[in-house]
């Protein structure tokens, strides 16, 4: 599991959590491409009792949700570590359609998600 970043765990207990083999299976993809989806910032995992999960909310039934990778980058672009975005996507804004970063996306608030990510990095 060596060259895969890992957030902490700061999720709520009621935040859902895929394992790797869930989420491939819910991708349709192969647990490596799921590592390799990891690696390339295109999601965040946290490790619990020593395994590998994915928050349940990065997924819809076509894939992964549309704006996350491009999320992620801007966050990482902005110097926010793995811990960090995970947080900040996960952390109650009322001002946002969907009342957190994540839930925006879910719900086609992309480009307000991404301006908000891009303004916090001045």
């Amino acid at each position: 599991m060596s060259g895969i970043p890992v957030a902490d765990d700061v999720l709520d207990a009621d935040v859902a959590v895929l394992p790797l083999p869930e989420v491939a299976t819910a991708l349709n993809v192969s647990a490596n491409k799921v590592r390799q989806m990891l690696r390339d910032g295109h999601l965040i995992a946290v490790r619990r009792k020593g395994e590998l999960y994915v928050p349940a909310g990065f997924l819809v039934k076509d894939g992964v949700v549309k704006g996350l990778a491009g999320t992620i980058t801007v966050l990482a672009d902005s110097g926010f570590s793995r811990t960090e975005m995970l947080r900040w996507l996960f952390a109650e804004d009322e001002t946002l359609p969907g009342t957190t970063p994540v839930n925006a996306l879910r719900t086609s608030h992309g480009t307000e998600v991404k301006r908000r990510a891009q303004a916090m990095a001045f």
